[in-house]
């Protein structure tokens, strides 16, 4: 099971302050842990959305939207990708993640997809092929 640990958005994130070291280390040691269990498959933080884009399609017309993007709130600063067995273990090791936020904060969890979770078809098949939603192997495995 592929679950994503989503870390939301603060002012500072958007502001581009950057972590003090402490918080780095913290991180860096977090990781490290789960690097040695083998469930981590990948894990980023994001620039503030002012670097960004969205893409929004309406009545059939696409349109480009440049950041920032007012609500912080709703904005991802960084993720990791881990891959466990169970919700639970899930659930084990975001606890553990040092809080990203130094003061109030929160992260989020969310299962991704598997291809087996969808009707078998000859799209599904493409992706399968492509080495795209399916179960990945966590590295070095």
């Amino acid at each position: 099971m592929r679950f994503m640990i989503i870390v939301k958005a603060t002012k500072d994130s958007e502001a581009g302050v950057m972590p003090p070291e402490s918080l780095f280390a913290a991180m860096a040691a977090y990781h490290e842990e789960m690097m040695k269990a083998g469930i981590v498959l990948d894990a980023s933080g994001l620039q503030p959305s002012s670097k960004g884009f969205r893409i929004r399609w309406s009545r059939g017309e696409q349109s480009i939207v440049d950041g920032p993007f007012a609500e912080t709130k709703e904005l991802v600063a960084g993720y990791t990708l881990i891959q466990v067995k169970s919700r639970e273990e899930a659930l084990a090791w975001a606890r553990r993640m040092p809080n990203p936020a130094l003061g109030d904060g929160e992260i989020e969890v969310r299962q991704l997809y598997e291809l087996e979770d969808f009707a078998p078809s000859e799209a599904i098949e493409r992706f399968r092929e492509m080495g795209i939603g399916g179960e990945a192997k966590p590295r070095g495995a």
